[in-house]
């Protein structure tokens, strides 16, 4: 599977507990923080949840 960089853009302050719980399980801790992960489809589906918090890139 391809590797797709994941970085996050904005605060998970004010947000419902579902989101905060998906960047957490993405592995992001705060604001500009980025990880590369695999693009696996519990992934993506992950990302598209939280989309509007996240930007993403492939590697």
């Amino acid at each position: 599977m391809a590797k797709i960089k994941i970085t996050q853009i904005k605060s998970v302050i004010d947000r419902s507990e579902r989101q905060k719980k998906t960047i957490e399980a993405l592995g992001l801790r705060k604001i500009n923080h980025s990880v590369e992960i695999e693009a696996t489809p519990s992934i993506i589906g992950m990302v598209r949840k939280v989309n509007h918090l996240v930007k993403v890139e492939t590697v």
